[in-house]
């Protein structure tokens, strides 16, 4: 019952989750705050694939903008019966698993690029040096001054990365909770129903939330 009242607040929060992966990716182009890297090709591999920009954050951004104008009260008025209201149910179901598969993207993407360690220059030339760790070399810090460019590359990698692994798994909780909410109210035949009430009473149709009773 309290996922299905606090849906709203949730679509609201994917958006500063989605905006702060936007601002997480993009930094992760200019360590030691230099474009030089981008333009000499110097960046891991893994922020190319644009997982924080285009997937938890662009993608999600519009999701969440979709979902907050579904669910506003003339969208609800629409569908006055309980086949209708399921099925307007079923298109936040899609919405929220779309919301999953983007931010879910994302996060595996994220966690590779974590794991495998940034690009740079080493004294045998430009590599990746931790590549094969398995990601032990976050736990090793006196390695991580075997990369002598960008300055800090390692840490610069180890906290973006980390903040969108972060975001993109909030986003996946979020989505997953209003997929729980959405299939809940589908399956047990919640549906609305609107109550004309004279205009002297009220100037504005009422929603009743009713769930038939249970046949046990």
């Amino acid at each position: 019952m309290g996922l299905q009242r606090c849906g709203s607040c949730l679509n609201f929060l994917l958006i500063p989750l989605a905006l702060w992966s936007i601002v997480a990716n993009v930094l992760l182009y200019f360590p030691d705050g230099k474009i030089s890297y981008v333009t000499n090709n110097h960046l891991t591999n893994y922020v190319w694939y644009f997982e924080g920009i285009c997937f938890s954050g662009i993608m999600m951004l519009l999701l969440a903008v979709l979902l907050i104008i579904l669910e506003r009260d003339p969208f609800y008025q629409c569908c006055q019966s309980e086949s209708c209201n399921k099925t307007y149910r079923v298109s936040f179901v899609v919405l929220a698993l779309l919301g999953i598969a983007f931010s879910g993207y994302s996060l595996i993407i994220s966690t590779l690029g974590l794991v495998q360690g940034p690009f740079c220059k080493t004294p045998a030339g430009w590599e990746y040096i931790f590549k094969d760790t398995a990601g032990r070399y976050l736990t090793d810090d006196s390695s991580w001054s075997n990369c002598n460019e960008p300055a800090h590359v390692v840490e610069w990698n180890i906290i973006l990365f980390s903040i969108m692994i972060a975001l993109s798994g909030l986003q996946v909780i979020i989505c997953f909770l209003k997929v729980i909410a959405e299939l809940k109210r589908i399956l047990c035949g919640s549906y609305s129903v609107f109550i004309q009430v004279p205009k002297h009473f009220q100037p504005h149709p009422q929603q009743i939330e009713i769930t038939p009773a249970s046949s046990f």
